[in-house]
């Protein structure tokens, strides 16, 4: 493992630490999306003791077709913006919320590499979609390395932001 995935590693679990805490004080129950990360953010969670008081599952739809059937992702918006896309993270966000009983989700769509990329899409590109409390967002970040550094960047990413998104949602 390289220095900058293991860096990532320690930051995903940290991050995963302090989200199942802020879940756990607005009882509420989180749901991922997951396509180039391949469950790697579901793991990330679950590999903590009693995380499933606030991880409700994990949707690994890696093909376009997995998108459709398992999350209700619109095909005509894969074909038209691509996998790797704004709407089809957002989508996929709305989707895990819809087809769980969570009330924060995250997804992630992106290219891993080391093929795959594109001048508009470069290797490393990924598509985040968040939900919570029913406010979706989504975000595009570049990240760079092998096939490894791109995921465990992704998932790094995903739950620190996921975490700063809870934590501005007032608790009651």
């Amino acid at each position: 493992m390289s220095p900058s995935e293991q860096q990532s590693w320690l930051r995903a679990r940290a991050a995963c630490e302090a989200l199942a805490q802020a879940l756990q004080q607005r009882q509420w129950m989180m749901a991922t999306a997951e396509s180039c990360t391949g469950g790697l953010i579901a793991g990330a969670c679950t590999a903590l003791a009693g995380s499933s008081v606030w991880f409700e599952r994990g949707f690994v739809t890696y093909s376009n077709a997995a998108k459709t059937e398992s999350l209700g992702v619109d095909a005509a918006l894969i074909d038209t913006q691509g996998a790797v896309s704004e709407v089809v993270a957002r989508a996929m966000a709305f989707g895990a919320i819809r087809h769980s009983r969570a009330q924060v989700s995250l997804a992630v769509t992106g290219i891993a590499g080391p093929g795959g990329g594109s001048r508009s899409k470069p290797v490393g590109t990924v598509w985040f979609g968040f939900s919570v409390d029913g406010l979706l967002s989504s975000e595009t970040v570049r990240f760079d390395g092998d096939r490894a550094e791109v995921r465990a960047a992704t998932a790094a990413h995903a739950l620190t932001r996921l975490l700063q998104l809870v934590q501005e949602r007032p608790s009651e």
